[in-house]
């Protein structure tokens, strides 16, 4: 059994162990995209936490029957089983195996105590077919291995949010059916970050990357907290057809006083300067036209931009999943011209937990 997976040992065949968006990561680095380095917590082993802690059967017992429209019902039966994770404790073994992922990483970046994502990654997340994307949570610059394992158990804890639970009723999902894997991923020190498409979103147009993007972590973007900057650019003949600047008052970022993510305000001057430059914008679209067409369909892309390294390498792609509205629907605009960033709103905002 594998605890861990290195994100280099990773590719589509994996998903059963380490769910969509990590197996969508391993994909990607073996296109020869730049993604954060990083490992899989993978399915089998949460599989083993909750039976060898013995909450497997309670989980089960506890969701039985639930009404999805029952909402205080819903919710309590959520908080009782997301309690019964994160009060029991991991296996010895698998602690192991975690802390030397997290050792190995921290040595391949040349650091201690590295700042890594702790991000969710369900086996049924990301495909085509159903939208799960930001139903499980996500934790960013955690620090330290005890802080790892804790974030670990609150991945896994977030498979029965009272949405996610909802949601696999009402599509018809058997819980036992979708199970939950963890990223453990190098953190992007990023001084700007977004969202891209590798179609138009409002009018589904192949020939064109929208690109959406603010400052600090993407966060604040796909979680709705901003109106980003957007950038339409022709992928033939790569000439930008529009620039639209806005003004981005808020940015998710590492208060290293506080020792905590945080929104904070954007200063004043650079509220309404461009966040990404044309060299970047171009850059961006070379790389979506490889995932692309790696993939072979069109994709929803999160990309961040690291402050501390020089262009292009500071260019990093930390998730792609396939465009879930024009690649069902190629003929009758099904989101009335709404704009990426609407769409990204309309899945439900991303749950990145602030402390």
């Amino acid at each position: 059994m594998d605890y861990i997976l290195d994100f280099e040992k990773i590719d589509k065949s994996s998903l059963p162990s380490v769910g969509g968006k990590n197996a969508s990561l391993g994909e990607m680095i073996k296109a020869g995209i730049r993604v954060p380095p990083g490992f899989a917590v993978t399915t089998d082993s949460y599989l083993d936490f909750i039976t060898e802690t013995g909450i497997k059967d309670k989980i089960f017992t506890i969701i039985s029957g639930v009404d999805p429209d029952d909402v205080e019902s819903l919710d309590k039966k959520s908080k009782k089983i997301r309690s019964l994770i994160v009060g029991s404790s991991i296996p010895i073994y698998t602690q192991e195996a975690i802390e030397e992922g997290y050792e190995k990483l921290n040595t391949k970046c040349g650091l201690e105590n590295l700042p890594v994502a702790v991000r969710s990654s369900a086996t049924a997340e990301d495909l085509p077919t159903a939208s799960f994307a930001g139903q499980q949570d996500t934790y960013l610059w955690t620090i330290g291995i005890a802080q790892v394992m804790a974030n670990v158990k609150q991945c896994w804890a977030s498979l029965f949010t009272s949405r996610a639970i909802s949601y696999r009723i009402k599509n018809d999902f058997p819980h036992q059916d979708v199970l939950i894997s963890v990223g453990i991923q190098k953190m992007v020190s990023a001084k700007t970050s977004g969202v891209m498409f590798t179609l138009d979103p409002t009018n589904g147009d192949p020939s064109k990357v929208v690109i959406e993007g603010s400052w600090g972590f993407g966060e604040t973007v796909v979680g709705g907290y901003v109106n980003p900057d957007k950038f339409v650019v022709d992928k033939i003949t790569k000439e930008i057809n529009e620039r639209k600047i806005s003004q981005k008052h808020i940015e998710c970022v590492y208060d290293p006083e506080k020792d905590e993510v945080v929104h904070m305000d954007v200063d004043e001057e650079m509220q309404l300067e461009r966040c990404l430059m044309d060299d970047e914008i171009q850059e961006l679209v070379r790389i979506a036209r490889i995932i692309e067409n790696h993939y072979g369909s069109p994709q929803d892309i999160e990309w961040s931009i690291d402050k501390d390294i020089p262009f292009p390498e500071n260019l990093f792609i930390v998730q792609s999943r396939s465009e879930t509205v024009w690649s069902q629907e190629q003929q009758t605009p099904v989101m009335g011209g709404k704009s990426g960033y609407e769409i990204m709103l309309e899945r439900g905002h991303k749950k990145v937990k602030l402390k």
